[in-house]
């Protein structure tokens, strides 16, 4: 296994923890800092550690020429996955809306079956330039509101997150005109 696939699990195996810190109870209750309790500063963190490895397993899968088929399918899961548990627990918590995520992981839910519909016609659709924009937009917005006790970044963190719902949608409707001929093909 290469280094980037390697960071890709290690990004996965961070998605369980940043979820059990959010339900240890003494984490949450106790102010840290900017008025956010610790349990909100250590998802950030794991989250802002997710998703910098995010960017640099793929730097490397590029430069090193390391680009694999496993690299292609597991790396932009793993970064749904990481996304909606931090989405979800940001839900729970009252700072994002319940019809954000449901939107997102909609979009999310329609990439990965056209993926799937690929993978049976011997075909791996490597993520396009939109919807890597929607992902860091949506991992910055998340990184902000994490730290919603800031006016701020709050409202940064809202701004943000309306920016990735409107890339969410045009990556969605790209990625589905683009790969148009794989979906009919399989109706």
């Amino acid at each position: 296994m290469n280094l980037p696939n390697k960071l890709t699990f290690f990004r996965v195996l961070l998605i369980p923890i940043m979820v059990i810190v959010a339900y240890i109870d003494y984490l949450n209750v106790h102010e840290f800092v900017f008025d956010i309790s610790l349990a909100e500063f250590i998802m950030c963190a794991i989250f802002t550690i997710a998703s910098l490895t995010d960017f640099l397993d793929g730097y490397l899968a590029r430069k090193n020429n390391q680009v694999t088929t496993f690299g292609k399918f597991a790396d932009p899961l793993a970064d749904k996955i990481l996304v909606m548990a931090a989405l979800l627990i940001l839900m729970s918590r009252g700072l994002v809306y319940a019809w954000v995520c449901i939107l997102i992981l909609a979009r999310e839910f329609l990439v990965t079956g056209v993926r799937l519909l690929a993978i049976e016609h011997g075909k791996v659709i490597a993520a396009s330039k939109l919807g890597k924009y929607k992902t860091a937009s949506t991992m910055v917005a998340i990184i902000l509101l994490f730290f919603h006790a800031v006016d701020y970044l709050h409202t940064a963190g809202d701004i943000m997150m309306y920016v990735a719902l409107a890339l969410t949608v045009i990556s969605g409707i790209d990625y589905l005109y683009k790969n148009r001929g794989i979906i009919f093909e399989s109706v």
